[in-house]
């Protein structure tokens, strides 16, 4: 792996972690391309340089993390009077029950998980292909309507019910958790503020748990630069994307149908790629 390869990998993990076109089938297809074989050390840095993306939510959403942290701390003995909390303390319960089912799928499933990247262009397809049929079917049914303020704890577990499909290479994180929310009837602003919000715990625990695995290998130092590269070209370019797509999202002004038709041509392509590839 050389820098031009993390530099570009960054760049694909910083756009397409929050655009909901699965920033993993995406890695996966550049892992290809770029003849980089899929090793231990290629698995590490897809899972670490997610950690430059949760440094871009970090630096979007910092008055909401704020809130969110000072309100639920304030609150933690009102939990028996839960209608009564401010809506920032409630929000940051339901990202508590939102995580739990992600963070279980990836403690259980992580060797499966590994495994997939053995086959990275057939995985990244399967994915291209779910994310295209939730995305869709979430613009079909659903109602926009909803704003955070009415979302319950049933409404966070169920997406926090289909984050567990992103614990897996290729699925849509942002696409999956979006979909989930569109599902019960929220706006899609409030769906991807939600999305991205609930995705920092998982996010920050798959990637510190993948660090403290790579230091304990030998030749981290050699790889420590490349990873600082990518690290902060995912981070810069996140960051970009967050913004952009919460102004495409607001006020419901635009759907999610291009992202669904993108993928399943992606999702098309990939699998032509790998037949011309056997």
């Amino acid at each position: 792996m050389t820098f031009f390869h993390v530099v570009v990998l960054g760049i694909v993990q910083g756009l397409t972690e929050f655009i909901p076109v699965s920033s993993t089938a995406h890695l996966l297809v550049a892992q290809k391309i770029l003849n980089i074989p899929a090793t231990d050390a290629t698995f590490s840095f897809s899972v670490l340089v997610q950690m430059g993306t949760v440094v871009s939510l970090f630096l979007f959403f910092w008055k909401d993390l704020l809130g969110i942290a000072i309100d639920t701390l304030k609150n933690l003995g009102g939990l028996r009077k839960f209608d009564q909390l401010p809506q920032n303390a409630k929000l940051g319960w339901y990202i508590v029950i939102a995580t739990i089912p992600a963070l279980l799928a990836g403690y259980f499933f992580k060797d499966a998980v590994e495994a997939l990247f053995k086959t990275p262009l057939i995985e990244a397809a399967i994915r291209f292909f779910t994310a295209s049929l939730l995305l869709a079917l979430a613009e079909y049914f659903d109602k926009k309507m909803r704003r955070l303020e009415s979302m319950t704890w049933l409404d966070a577990l169920i997406v926090g019910l289909f984050q567990i499909i992103a614990v897996f290479p290729g699925a849509s994180r942002s696409g999956t958790t979006i979909s989930g929310s569109m599902f019960r009837g929220f706006a899609r602003e409030d769906a991807a503020r939600f999305a991205f919000l609930m995705s920092i715990p998982v996010m920050l625990a798959a990637g510190s748990y993948e660090m403290l695995s790579v230091i304990e290998r030998s030749g981290t130092r050699a790889f420590l630069p490349y990873l600082i590269t990518g690290f902060i070209t995912a981070a810069i370019v996140g960051w970009l994307a967050i913004k952009w797509l919460m102004n495409y999202l607001h006020n419901n002004k635009h759907s999610l149908y291009v992202f669904s038709a993108y993928c399943a041509v992606a999702g098309v392509t990939v699998l032509i790629i790998q037949q011309f590839s056997l």
